[in-house]
C-alpha cells in the first residue's frame, strides 16, 4: 500500500494544487513532484522503476511546455503519451524482439502456458491503448470541462485500471498452474518397497 500511494504521489499533489490554484500551478506542483520522487528514491537507495522514468520525462516535457507556451492541451496529453508507451513497449518488445515483458517481470511467481502469457500481454497492450483513447476523448471532445477531464485523470483511469486489474485477476486464477515439485521432498510419494524386500536387505 505505502509503495501504491507513494506512485501516485505527483497525481494527489497535482490534483490537491488544482482544487487550491488552477492547471498551470497543478502541473508546477506535478513537475516537481516526480523529481522530488526520484531524487528520493536515489537518496534512499531504493530502485527507481523504469515507470518512474517514463513518468517523470513525459511530465517534464508536456508539463514543460504547458507552462512555457501556456497552454493546457500538452499537459491534457500527458496520461495518453504514457499509456501509448507502455502499449508500445509491451507490443514491441514481444513482436519485434520476440519477448514477453510481462512473463519477464512476473514469470518467476506465475506460471502459465505460453498463449496465456501472450494473451495476458496483449490484454495489457489493449487496456493502455484504449485508456489512452479515452484520456482524448474527455479532453478534447468538447464534451467536458476542465475540471471534469482532471477528475477523470485522478479518479476515472485509476477507477478503470482497478477495475482492469481485478478482472485479469479473476481471468488469471483460472489458467495459473500450480509450480512443479523439485528437491528432497520430491520422493515422498514414491511407493515403498515390501516389507518383506526389505528385511532380504542387510
Amino acid at each position: 500500500m505505502k509503495k501504491f500511494l507513494f506512485d501516485l504521489f505527483p497525481l494527489i499533489l497535482f490534483f490537491a494544487a488544482y482544487r487550491f490554484a488552477d492547471i498551470y500551478v497543478a502541473t508546477a506542483v506535478a513537475i516537481a513532484a516526480g523529481v522530488l520522487q526520484i531524487a528520493w528514491l536515489k537518496l534512499t537507495g531504493k530502485a527507481i522503476e523504469g515507470m518512474h522514468w517514463v513518468n517523470l520525462g513525459v511530465i517534464v516535457f508536456f508539463g514543460g511546455a504547458t507552462l512555457l507556451l501556456h497552454d493546457e492541451a500538452f499537459i491534457k496529453w500527458k496520461p495518453t503519451v504514457v499509456y501509448w508507451l507502455f502499449a508500445g513497449a509491451l507490443l514491441g518488445s514481444r513482436y519485434l524482439l520476440g519477448k514477453n515483458l510481462l512473463r519477464k517481470l512476473l514469470g518467476a511467481k506465475i506460471r502459465m502456458p505460453d498463449n496465456i502469457w501472450d494473451r495476458f500481454n496483449a490484454s495489457w497492450a489493449l487496456f493502455f491503448v484504449l485508456a489512452g483513447c479515452a484520456n482524448l476523448y474527455v479532453a478534447f471532445s468538447g464534451h467536458y470541462t476542465e475540471s471534469q477531464w482532471v477528475s477523470f485523470k485522478v479518479f476515472g483511469l485509476m477507477g478503470l485500471l482497478l477495475v482492469f486489474v481485478i478482472g485479469q485477476s479473476l481471468w488469471l486464477g483460472r489458467h495459473m498452474q500450480a509450480p512443479e515439485e523439485t528437491g528432497a521432498g520430491a520422493g515422498d510419494d514414491l511407493p515403498a518397497k515390501p516389507l518383506a524386500e526389505q528385511e532380504r536387505q542387510p
